[in-house]
C-alpha cells in the first residue's frame, strides 16, 4: 500500500509541474479609478493643421511718365532761317578745315607755308557761303528767348564774316595771328550755335 501511495503522490506532483503558470491579472479597478464614472476613454488628439502663409501679390509697376508735348511745327520763316544757317555752316566748315591743316603742319616750314596759303584760299571761299547764308537769316522768325539766341548766333556769324577778308589777305604772311583770331571766333560761334540748337529742335527739309 505504501508503494501505491508513493506512486500516486509522484504522479500528482508531476502533473502539477506541467500546468502553465498563470499571468498576473491587471488590476482593472485601478485603471477604472482614473476615469470618472460613466466617462469614455478619450480619443487621440488630431495633429494641428498646417498653416500656409499667403503669397504676396506681385509689385505693381509705376505708371509711365507722360510723354513730353510735341513741339509745334516750324513756320515757313523758321524753316528759311534753318536752311540759311546750313549754308553759312558750309563756310564755317571751310574755316575749320584751313585751321586744321595749319595745325597739322606743325614745325615743318614747307608744310606750314603750303597750309597758310591753303587757309587764305579757304577763307575766300568761306566768305561766299557766309554772306549767302547770313543774308537770309531773319531773327524775327523766332520769339522771346529764342529770338535772343538767334540774334547771338547771327552776331557771331557776322564776326566770322568780318574776319574772312583779313584772313584771305594776311594768312600767307601772318598765319599765327590769323589762326588765333579765327580760333577765338569759331569758339564763340560754337557756343552760340549750341544754345540756339538746344532751344529749336525742329526737322528742317533740305535746302534746294
Amino acid at each position: 500500500m505504501r508503494s501505491v501511495a508513493l506512486v500516486l503522490s509522484l504522479f500528482a506532483a508531476g502533473a502539477a509541474a506541467q500546468q502553465p503558470t498563470a499571468l498576473p491579472r491587471l488590476d482593472s479597478a485601478r485603471v477604472e479609478s482614473t476615469l470618472a464614472p460613466g466617462a469614455q476613454t478619450p480619443a487621440p488628439l488630431a495633429p494641428p493643421p498646417v498653416v500656409i502663409p499667403p503669397v504676396p501679390p506681385p509689385p505693381i509697376a509705376p505708371p509711365a511718365p507722360p510723354a513730353p508735348p510735341t513741339p509745334p511745327p516750324p513756320t515757313l520763316a523758321q524753316v528759311r532761317f534753318q536752311q540759311a544757317l546750313r549754308t553759312a555752316g558750309r563756310g564755317v566748315a571751310q574755316l575749320r578745315d584751313g585751321l586744321s591743316r595749319l595745325e597739322a603742319a606743325g614745325k615743318d616750314s614747307l608744310r606750314a607755308v603750303l597750309a597758310s596759303r591753303r587757309l587764305s584760299g579757304l577763307c575766300g571761299a568761306a566768305r561766299g557761303f557766309l554772306e549767302r547764308g547770313r543774308g537770309r537769316m531773319d531773327v524775327g522768325a523766332y520769339e522771346d528767348s529764342t529770338r535772343r539766341l538767334a540774334h547771338q548766333l547771327v552776331v557771331q556769324l557776322d564776326t566770322l564774316l568780318r574776319l574772312t577778308p583779313l584772313c584771305e589777305a594776311n594768312a600767307a604772311r601772318e598765319p599765327i595771328g590769323v589762326a588765333s583770331a579765327l580760333g577765338l571766333g569759331l569758339k564763340a560761334y560754337d557756343v552760340a550755335l549750341r544754345d540756339f540748337r538746344a532751344a529749336t529742335v525742329v526737322v528742317v527739309p533740305p535746302s534746294k
